[in-house]
């Protein structure tokens, strides 16, 4: 047998399968498999802690209070939503303090009062030469914020005498005790005050307080300017931009917090608040009402016998408020500027208590 075709075959097909594996692709070649490695499993939120650097004690009231149905509903809250630690929440409530004073207060606030005995209060002589010395002592800061903002400097230093008469009266209640106490045994305004009780918290973890130490009003309302944790959280200012927002030591804080207040509630640089009014017949008791808001327009007003000492556009909304005196009663226009008054307290009592304090004010400055 001839081996010579055999071999010659051999050859051939050990050559070709040489040029074939020469011809595959280098990216379609075996690889080495890498290495398993970990997955490490996803980051979950770590619950936030309250600073707590004293211990707790319970109360009586509270301890009773947590099994009510509104206060498991809180805590759950802040637990699942703001990542809060279960037992220090419950734990921190059990120290609050449910307070009879504070449930006497918001049943009768003073807005309640006729005018004549509401601007009693707030009109004084004092409360209008501390006014000007308060405007004194903080020229700069009320000159920069007005000059940003558009806010007139006599409202600002208004507010803050109308609130605190300057920082003297901040009030005495734990603000924790204020709104635990609304938000839990005063049912008509519960979901107001777990709200500002929620933010309450929040607040004091942001700005590393302890819970149980900031004082304020019956209302939980604190500082110079008497925010409440919300516009606190949401509107205070760090002026000197020192990485504190101090509404409680440091009035200049409290300057542009305010002035943040109602420039963001839509105040009109220059323009008029309030204007005393005049009026003949009884039409004009047509347009009297609760409502804050601007709901007739000059026009409409004169046409009901209203007349006003200097002119104004008819166009120009306002709001008509009839304030109470012993003998008589005093007719007021107020304004764009007048209703963001009342966004800070909702009472046109408050607003042009504030309106005629900031007049008083300005003119002796």
């Amino acid at each position: 047998m001839n081996k010579t075709p055999f071999l010659f075959s051999i050859l051939i097909a050990s050559t070709v399968l040489t040029l074939i594996s020469c011809s595959v692709p280098e990216k379609e070649q075996a690889l080495p498999l890498p290495e398993k490695k970990e997955i490490p499993p996803p980051k979950t939120v770590e619950p936030v802690k309250p600073i707590f650097p004293r211990p707790i004690e319970p109360t009586r009231e509270m301890s009773q209070l947590l099994n009510q149905q509104n206060v498991k509903t809180f805590i759950h809250k802040m637990v699942t939503v703001h990542h809060f630690n279960d037992h220090d929440i419950s734990e921190l409530l059990k120290s609050a303090v449910i307070k009879d004073d504070i449930l006497k207060r918001i049943a009768s606030p003073s807005e309640g009062l006729p005018w004549f005995k509401y601007r009693k209060i707030f009109l004084t002589d004092s409360r209008i030469k501390n006014g000007v010395k308060f405007w004194h002592e903080n020229a700069q800061a009320l000159e920069t914020v007005s000059t940003q903002t558009g806010v007139a400097p006599e409202i600002i230093v208004a507010i803050i005498g109308v609130e605190t008469g300057y920082g003297k009266n901040m009030g005495n209640h734990r603000v924790l005790d204020a709104l635990a106490t609304l938000a839990f045994a005063y049912p008509p305004r519960s979901a107001f005050f777990s709200g500002e009780l929620e933010q309450f918290l929040l607040l004091c973890r942001e700005e590393n307080k302890d819970l149980r130490e900031p004082l304020g009003s019956y209302a939980g309302a604190m500082g110079y300017p008497q925010f409440m944790p919300s516009s606190f959280r949401h509107l205070a200012k760090d002026f000197e931009h020192d990485g504190k927002r101090d509404i409680w030591q440091n009035p200049r804080d409290a300057i542009a917090s305010v002035a943040n207040y109602f420039e963001k509630n839509g105040w009109q640089r220059g323009e008029k608040v309030a204007m005393k009014a005049n009026a003949t017949g009884m039409q004009y008791k047509a347009f009297l009402s609760k409502d804050l808001k601007l709901n007739v327009t000059v026009g409409q007003l004169s046409h009901s016998g209203v007349t006003l000492p200097e002119n104004v556009p008819i166009a120009t909304k306002a709001k008509l408020v009839a304030l109470q005196n012993e003998n008589n009663e005093e007719l007021w226009l107020g304004f764009h500027n007048f209703y963001v008054i009342t966004r800070y307290n909702h009472s046109p009592l408050y607003a042009m208590a504030a309106y005629q304090l900031s007049q008083e004010i300005k003119q002796r400055r």
